[in-house]
């Protein structure tokens, strides 16, 4: 979400919130935060407060798009939580669903960017909530919904209640991405990957605490959704530099470069690609390959990767020309 469309927001539905350069810390981790999941996590409980009607909905969705278009962006997963869309006003799940899907749509048409959405659901909520948001994603299948993701506080809540809904929503069509190894240990990987049939792993970098899980994920090749920055910024990786990212290329992981929360992170796409190339060494021949492996591992139909990949080779070729031109 822009501050600005927040401060927008608050303004025109009365909430009181403090003004702009003050809401700025309330929604975005600052370098004076404390570096820790829990601050990390207290960003959200702000945010919840501004998807006040269906078109603060849709501009929201909008604008993300918007967003990625404009960092150059040609293929996204958006990520929403529909109970956390829902909670402040009450919205019925169903609607909020078919909001963000139309809203999506257009904004995927508008700007060029190729978009699909992953429904996710929090660890700590009930499980009867979450069959509900499971049923409403199956009867979506084929209008932009691609996948299901459990995210939350993996600290202190685990996956295991979830997996035969899991189970369940894979073998419907439903692909599946699950938050682990970031706040908790490399046990909640082979939680993930085991109990939830999980093909990515949002996160995974504590995946060295055990070399088991780490022979396990070398044999079945989960992708790991790896996001520098708010690795840093939880406190999961207390040194950016000493980041694990190229450790886990070195050991044949399959790893990733995301974003997690670019707005709460202060970042971009474009923002990721630099850390991993100027403070974590990557080479730009590397860093092509992993934009690749991310497209290849992206819940999309086969044809559509093969013509996206065309694209990218061309464009990231095209980039490095003009910038040794610049």
């Amino acid at each position: 979400m822009r501050l600005q469309t927040m401060a927008e927001v608050a303004r025109s539905h009365g909430l009181n919130i403090m003004g702009t350069s003050n809401l700025r810390s309330r929604v975005q981790v600052q370098g004076s935060d404390p570096f820790t999941f829990q601050n990390f996590l207290s960003k959200f409980e702000t945010l919840r407060l501004f998807y006040r009607s269906p078109e603060v909905i849709g501009r929201v969705t909008r604008e993300a798009i918007e967003d990625a278009a404009h960092d150059n962006v040609r293929y996204m997963e958006l990520r929403f939580t529909p109970v956390a869309l829902s909670v402040s006003q009450g919205f019925p799940l169903p609607e909020v669903i078919d909001w963000v899907i139309q809203h999506t749509a257009d904004a995927s048409r508008e700007f060029g960017v190729v978009t699909r959405l992953i429904i996710s659901m929090n660890r700590h909520e009930s499980l009867k909530i979450a069959e509900q948001v499971v049923e409403l994603a199956i009867e979506r299948l084929n209008k932009g919904i691609c996948g299901l993701d459990l995210a939350g506080n993996e600290a202190e809540f685990s996956a295991r209640p979830f997996s035969d809904l899991f189970r369940q929503a894979h073998g419907a069509g439903l692909n599946i991405t699950v938050h682990a190894g970031e706040w908790g240990g490399a046990a909640n990987i082979a939680e993930a990957l085991v109990f939830l049939n999980a093909q990515r792993i949002g996160h995974g970098v504590r995946v060295f605490e055990d070399p088991a899980v780490v022979d396990m994920a070398r044999t079945l090749q989960p992708v790991f959704e790896v996001c520098v920055t708010s690795n840093y910024q939880s406190g999961v990786v207390p040194v950016l530099s000493d980041h694990p990212f190229s450790r886990m290329l070195s050991a044949d992981l399959n790893a990733t470069i995301n974003t997690d929360d670019p707005s709460v992170s202060g970042i971009s796409l474009s923002d990721e690609y630099r850390i991993v190339h100027e403070t974590l060494g990557l080479s730009l021949d590397t860093l092509l390959d992993r934009i690749l492996a991310a497209l290849k591992a992206g819940f999309l139909p086969a044809d559509e990767k093969a013509e996206l990949e065309q694209r990218i080779r061309r464009d990231f070729t095209q980039a490095l020309k003009d910038f040794k031109l610049a």
